[in-house]
């Protein structure tokens, strides 16, 4: 093997740039991403979001440094002297030539065991399928009553009830409560869970509590609750924490909101929204309401002229009988004019004839008796055909109504009313009679009609 000798002016002089980039290339190439354990210090947090510190023990330290998008997604907030285990790439920074690590993945020191813990059991209830979007049920629009499964002594129970009371403070609000931390907290969250299934007295149900670390929220990491909750027949919505802590109980529940007031905003209709909603229909159905008046309006205008007073009709019918008579009288008249014509015609041509005067004038007499008959018969069927529609006239005829005890109830402009609801309570009315008429005055059953003025 060859060695260099770094004295030997022979060699090619590198730049101090091309040094750290070789040293670089060292680091990363032959350290792979590690986890190292330490506790932070000189921690500075840039304005633009990215982490400065040292990872230090009892013997020696290392320049570490996180960039934005991952200190973002951290679920608590880096601080100097935690004890931390960071995941990372040796590297170096070549313009100040320091040897440090790019780190891309931070938690409390300790939390290993609880993160495998955390994905061994999401795996599982994933594999069984309590995650898959198919069984998550849509949330009530218009829940008649909200539970909340929280300690009563929880932040978020207040947070919840103030969001409720101001987004829509008729919705009663029920408790179930649980411990939410600490030793036995999964087994009471889990039987507050079915209890609320069993009474099924709310509609929905949010299963909630306030920010805090990993070991703070694993009550909600814990396969009871994570079971009574997929087996919950209430729609579920999971509030626990910040916006960037994520439990098991998140992925289980119907939905899951970044924090407990999100969750009751979820669940609540807004009341501002619901007015303007419901001002936008009231003015809709007035402004339909008033077209239809306008429709109804027209129309009875138009029934109105189209309608004939029955004066007038039977002043109509009486016209027409009285040109039926005429006509039939002058119908009879001609039949008997053109028979006697004929009669004269037969009895001039006798006499240019010289018939038998006695023979034909008997015969003539007959004639004249038989036509005679005949136009009485014809005369009395008409007369009983006019006697038919005198009797048809006279049932029309109004008057004959009044004689049975009937009256016309008409208004003071003379309109006959028909219905009970085109007069007003306390109204003037005019009652026609069969032998003459007098003044009425309207009296409706209570609230049946407006009433008219004195």
């Amino acid at each position: 093997m060859t060695r260099h000798n770094f004295f030997d002016h022979s060699q090619d002089v590198i730049s101090v740039s091309s040094l750290n980039r070789m040293a670089r290339d060292l680091l990363e190439s032959g350290i792979p991403p590690i986890w190292i354990g330490g506790e932070i210090s000189n921690l500075t947090l840039a304005s633009s979001g990215h982490a400065y510190f040292s990872l230090k023990d009892g013997g020696a330290q290392v320049r570490c440094v996180m960039f934005r998008h991952k200190v973002s997604a951290l679920p608590f907030r880096p601080k100097e002297g935690m004890q931390v285990e960071l995941r990372g790439q040796v590297t170096l920074y070549e313009a100040r030539g320091d040897f440090q690590i790019n780190v891309g993945e931070m938690r409390s020191a300790g939390l290993g065991r609880l993160f495998e813990a955390f994905e061994r059991l999401k795996a599982k209830l994933q594999a069984e399928g309590l995650f898959d979007t198919g069984r998550k049920r849509e949330l009530p629009s218009h829940p008649a009553a909200i539970g909340i499964v929280t300690s009563p002594a929880a932040a978020a129970l207040r947070d919840v009830a103030s969001t409720l009371r101001r987004r829509m403070p008729g919705i009663p609000l029920i408790l179930y409560p649980a411990q939410v931390q600490g030793e036995g907290s999964a087994q009471q969250i889990a039987r507050a869970i079915q209890q609320a299934g069993e009474r099924r007295e709310v509609d929905v149900l949010i299963v909630c509590r306030g920010g805090g670390s990993i070991e703070d929220l694993w009550s909600f990491n814990e396969e009871i609750v994570a079971r009574a909750m997929a087996a919950c027949p209430i729609p579920t919505v999971s509030g626990v924490g910040h916006e960037t802590d994520f439990t098991i109980c998140d992925f289980v529940a119907d939905r899951r909101a970044p924090t407990p007031t999100a969750a009751a905003e979820l669940v609540s209709p807004n009341r501002e929204h619901l007015a303007i909603q419901l001002e936008q229909t009231r003015r809709a159905l007035e402004r339909a309401l008033s077209r239809l008046l306008t429709d109804k309006a027209q129309q009875l205008d138009f029934l109105g002229r189209r309608l004939v007073h029955p004066g007038l009709k039977l002043q109509a019918q009486r016209e027409r009988l009285d040109a039926l008579s005429r006509r039939l009288s002058q119908r009879v008249n001609g039949a008997f004019e053109q028979s006697r014509w004929r009669l004269q015609l037969a009895g001039s041509k006798l006499s240019r004839h010289q018939p038998d005067l006695a023979r034909l004038a008997q015969a003539m007499q007959q004639r004249q008796a038989r036509l005679e008959r005949a136009k009485d018969r014809l005369l009395e069927r008409r007369q009983q055909q006019l006697a038919q529609l005198s009797a048809t006239l006279a049932a029309f005829n109004p008057e004959a109504v009044l004689a049975r005890g009937y009256a016309i109830v008409q208004k003071q402009d003379g309109q006959a009313v028909k219905n009970p609801a085109e007069l007003r309570n306390h109204e003037k009315v005019t009652l026609r009679l069969a032998e003459g008429s007098t003044e009425a005055r309207i009296e409706h059953p209570q609230g049946a009609q407006p009433e008219l003025p004195f």
